[in-house]
């Protein structure tokens, strides 16, 4: 799990633009979400790879998850998934932003998983 948070926060870094996109637009200044999102992904990421942080970084998760949740409903409602890949691809897209919000639930409850005592490699 650390690998992929690690992977999704750094792939903020490199198109910021595509995930300021989906920052709805009642939130300020949608290009520092971004980034303060990707940070959270790859410290949270390494963090659950090592025992000693693997608990306190795991509910990190499960709060950045529910606090991105807004912008995977906005992805979905609003038409944003289309407009971020070719043309072809828009109504796949769609599909795609609505598959998201419910594996958002199964997301935080794989975090949550992260919060046990005895789990363990990551």
């Amino acid at each position: 799990m650390g690998f992929l948070y690690v992977l999704a926060g750094v792939a903020h870094f490199l198109a910021p633009r595509r995930f300021a996109r989906i920052v709805p637009p009642r939130f300020p200044r949608p290009r520092a979400l971004v980034y303060l999102s990707g940070v959270a992904e790859v410290v949270l990421g390494v963090g659950v790879l090592f025992r000693r942080t693997r608990r306190a970084s795991a509910w990190g998760i499960v709060a950045l998850l529910l606090a991105v949740f807004p912008a995977n409903v906005y992805m979905a409602t609003d038409g944003v998934a289309a407009e971020l890949v070719p043309e072809r691809h828009a109504g796949l897209a769609r599909v795609a932003a609505w598959v998201r919000l419910p594996l958002q639930g199964v997301l935080i409850l794989w975090a949550w998983w992260y919060t046990g005592r005895d789990v363990g490699g990551a």
